[in-house]
């Protein structure tokens, strides 16, 4: 008789390139599970658009199971013990699952081993969430690497990544465990539904993350290297939410990358950038998992010392897209309406935060979370800290981004900025970023009135750098 495997799908909703999966088949017949454990990472639970992902993916990759001639079950509930009940149903001999790395990962997979063991089964994990493992590339005297470009050198000096492992031939049992439903679980908004039009907007699964990287590399990487600080442009590869569940491997990047320089060499220069965005994924997990602290705690301790602000009017109109910046409210407003946010001006709405109002990175890394699509831990913590000054290899904090000249020198057509702030959308593009300093008579025939149809500032910019500069140099002298 053919032993029954239990394969535990976590963030690796995808059945090309899973090393775990491939190792589950080959040890006998698999029963596919995911659970959702909605407790699981306590303050960093899913948010809500990560919800939406969720759903939408799970039922692509359960379309794709039964397609094989298998299920997909679904469980909720606390995570070792809804396994320990599947092997009690069940009797198999092991629970297969790919290695994940947020900082409650290690402890939740030693249960899980120690569960299986009591229970006469075992528990195997592999790697296959990133290129290359967090203890795998070091500096030369062994410890983790705290800055990008030394980091990333040195993954490109390693062998390279294993080639993708194709679909495995799977064989499923001939009797199933019960299973729940996606619907059981809730995770699309229903009152309001705020995410109404996203499924015109996005294709979750492992289908559809192949087809966008597909087109990425077929069409838009050829401008990537100058395009893809343009957020009007369609030159970024948008795959940040299906690298966060896992739909695709980044192996399956890299190498369909690499037959893309070798076909097209004059795209070597922008594949080569591409890549790189790819190895700050690399970077932030890295850094994570050797020091899992980092999405509460100030990767530079330093900051514990911080004078940050408290005004949550100030934040509320950041969240809102009501700051009377342009650029800004245009950032905060995409990311609303769609789950996502162009990656040049997710800097400039961070600096914004944590430099012009002084508000706690924190703060905008928890709504980031809850919003973004792509919200995943490593990066927003580290992508955060980076702004803010205070993570590995950090932005000095006394660069401050000024949002007048970020919007004028990025969006200097207005596309972007009159495509998510409408009601500036008639200004001149000489006024667009800063309409403040715009005629009274350009205003009336640009339908804007200022404090009515579009906030005036909420700080000045001059007198919010200078503050946060101060602030700089009392955080300096208390700690030297």
């Amino acid at each position: 008789m053919s032993s029954t495997i239990i394969y535990w799908f976590r963030h690796d909703l995808r059945l090309n390139d899973l090393p775990a999966l491939h190792a589950a088949s080959a040890l006998g017949d698999v029963i596919p599970v995911f659970i959702y454990d909605s407790q699981l990472g306590g303050d960093w639970k899913l948010g809500g658009a990560s919800q939406w992902w969720l759903h939408n993916s799970l039922n692509r990759l359960k379309a794709s199971i039964e397609h094989q001639g298998g299920r997909l079950l679904l469980r909720s509930g606390e995570t070792v013990a809804e396994l320990q009940k599947l092997l009690f149903e069940t009797g198999a001999s092991h629970i297969v699952a790919s290695r994940q790395y947020q900082p409650w990962s290690e402890d939740l997979e030693r249960a899980v081993a120690t569960m299986a063991t009591d229970n006469a089964s075992q528990f195997k994990r592999y790697a296959g969430t990133l290129l290359f493992e967090p203890d795998a590339v070091t500096t030369g005297a062994g410890t983790p690497f705290k800055v990008f470009t030394p980091f990333w050198r040195a993954c490109l000096k390693a062998a390279q990544p294993d080639m993708p492992k194709p679909v495995p031939s799977l064989h499923f049992p001939h009797q199933w465990p019960p299973s729940e439903t996606l619907d059981d679980w809730s995770l699309l908004p229903t009152d309001p539904n705020w995410a109404e039009g996203w499924d015109t907007l996005w294709d979750p699964g492992e289908l559809g993350a192949q087809k966008s990287l597909a087109a990425f590399l077929d069409e838009r990487v050829y401008h990537y290297s100058e395009g893809r600080d343009i957020p009007s442009g369609p030159h970024t590869s948008r795959l940040s939410p299906s690298l966060k569940f896992g739909e695709i491997s980044p192996r399956q990047v890299w190498w369909a990358a690499q037959q893309c320089k070798h076909e097209n060499p004059q795209s070597s220069a922008a594949i080569d950038k591409f890549l790189s965005e790819i190895g700050w994924r690399e970077f932030c997990n890295q850094l994570v998992a050797q020091f899992p602290a980092m999405p509460d705690r100030a990767f530079n301790p330093k900051f514990d010392y911080f004078p940050w602000g408290s005004n949550s009017e100030h934040l509320r109109a950041w969240q809102r897209g009501q700051t009377g910046y342009p650029i800004v409210d245009a950032g905060m407003r995409e990311l609303w309406h769609t789950g996502f946010m162009h990656n040049r001006v997710r800097m400039i709405v961070a600096s914004f935060l944590t430099k012009h109002l002084l508000i706690h990175w924190r703060l905008g890394e928890q709504w980031f979370w809850d919003t973004l699509l792509d919200a995943d831990l490593a990066s927003n913590a580290c992508s955060w800290q980076w702004v803010g000054g205070s993570g590995a290899d950090a932005s000095p904090y006394f660069r401050i981004f000024n949002p007048i000249a970020q919007g004028e020198k990025f969006d200097k057509q207005g596309r972007y900025t009159r495509q998510w702030v409408p009601e500036l959308a008639n200004l001149p593009d000489n006024y667009l970023h800063k309409p403040w300093e715009a005629p009274a008579l350009t205003l009336a025939a640009s339908g804007v009135e200022l404090g009515k149809t579009y906030p005036h500032p909420i700080v000045d910019h001059k007198e919010a750098r200078e503050a946060a500069l101060g602030a700089y140099g009392t955080l300096k002298a208390l700690t030297g």
